[in-house]
């Protein structure tokens, strides 16, 4: 199911509007919450899925991004299991409340038992540094972390023998009230973290963790085109929760830049240093790109900062759509130091190109004879 798109996880159309959707939703996540399969860790991963889809193709914003760019187009804006806008947690809670109401009695909202909760999220993310050309042309790699997996002789919970007491700092509220001059503000109790139970005796495996943490390889085949803040989704190699479900390992890419290529989306600029006399006679130069020599045949009279594109000769998109451009930009370098020679072969030439070579003359002139006038 996870390889299905957002519209094919919520079995509805790629034309299908907010209300269609949103009723697609509530059939699909009422089907696969936890409240009605318990213990079944296939429904809750299909449960986080139809989640993640309502919340892109909900908000119109991030579902013109997916129709356009897919998941990986989502990273930016915090999508695909990242930051979402306050508008679609309302609506998903006002939802709940409604679909979910009649769960375990009574239709206000309740405390998760504590033996169910977790100490620590299921999805997990690494960091990985890629070379310039590894993130241009794709790669094989292979990826080394560190996994949670809930401590057996306590069930996850951290208390010797899995038994947990009521909390004393919160007494079993779950939250704690801090008083500041006249007003008073609640927080989730740092003892037992919202749940209103703690250990009176800590695990001795687990240290009172609740979680034992093992070391992992994975190797991942990172697409052409990956670019600096991508992710990739490495599914069910994250942290394993209580009851055996596992959440998906992330992957972050940072990319290091190179010397000579810079890289603006799938377009990639290089600076060409080019002699005055080239950019004035128009020569023709060879050019590295990246995937060999390219020939750059320079106007004549070449501006200080023309560009040169070279179309396809870029970056190949990692979704599959095309390459981008090689732009090359002329820096034109002027000599630093003229010996007589030099001098005397420059003046020849800026004669023989006659009036020509005196633009300024009119100009100036003109301008002088206007100054004269404001002062007669």
């Amino acid at each position: 199911m996870q390889d299905l798109s957002y519209y094919e996880i919520l079995e509805v159309s790629q034309s299908a509007d907010k209300a269609s959707i949103k009723k697609a939703y509530r059939t699909m996540a009422k089907k696969y919450h936890p409240d009605k399969n318990a213990g079944d860790s296939d429904a809750e991963h299909k449960f986080k899925l139809c989640n993640e889809a309502y919340q892109c193709l909900s908000d119109e914003k991030q579902r013109s991004v997916y129709d356009r760019y897919g998941k990986e187009g989502l990273q930016g804006m915090g999508g695909g299991g990242g930051r979402r806008s306050s508008g679609g947690f309302d609506d998903l809670g006002s939802m709940f409340e409604d679909m979910f109401s009649g769960f375990g009695g009574g239709g206000g909202s309740r405390r998760q038992n504590p033996a169910d909760m977790e100490k620590y999220p299921l999805d997990m993310n690494v960091d990985m540094y890629l070379s310039f050309n590894e993130a241009i042309f794709g790669c094989e790699k292979e990826v080394e972390f560190t996994y949670k997996k809930a401590c057996k002789p306590c069930k996850g919970s951290g208390a010797k023998n899995g038994k947990l007491s009521t909390c004393a700092q919160c007494k079993g509220q779950g939250q704690v009230y801090i008083k500041q001059g006249f007003m008073t503000f609640s927080q989730t109790c740092p003892v037992c973290n919202g749940t209103g139970s703690s250990a009176s005796d800590k695990c001795t495996s687990c240290r009172g963790n609740g979680y034992d943490e093992t070391r992992e390889t994975v190797s991942i085949k990172i697409p052409k085109g990956i670019d600096d803040g991508n992710r990739l989704r490495v599914s069910g190699k994250g942290n394993i929760g209580k009851k055996g479900s596992r959440g998906d390992l992330y992957v972050t890419f940072s990319v290091k830049p190179d010397k000579h290529f810079q890289r603006e989306g799938n377009d990639v600029y290089i600076a060409i240093p080019v002699f005055f006399t080239q950019a004035v006679s128009g020569e023709s130069l060879t050019i590295p790109s990246l995937t060999g020599d390219l020939e750059l045949k320079l106007d004549v009279g070449t501006k200080d900062k023309q560009h040169f594109t070279f179309r396809g000769e870029g970056i190949e998109d990692v979704h599959g759509h095309g390459k981008g451009n090689l732009i090359a930009q002329v820096n034109i370098t002027y000599p630093k130091k003229l010996n007589d020679e030099q001098k005397e072969l420059l003046t020849k030439l800026q004669d023989s190109f006659g009036i020509e070579s005196k633009p300024h003359e009119g100009v100036l002139d003109s301008a002088i004879d206007k100054m004269k006038n404001w002062f007669s």
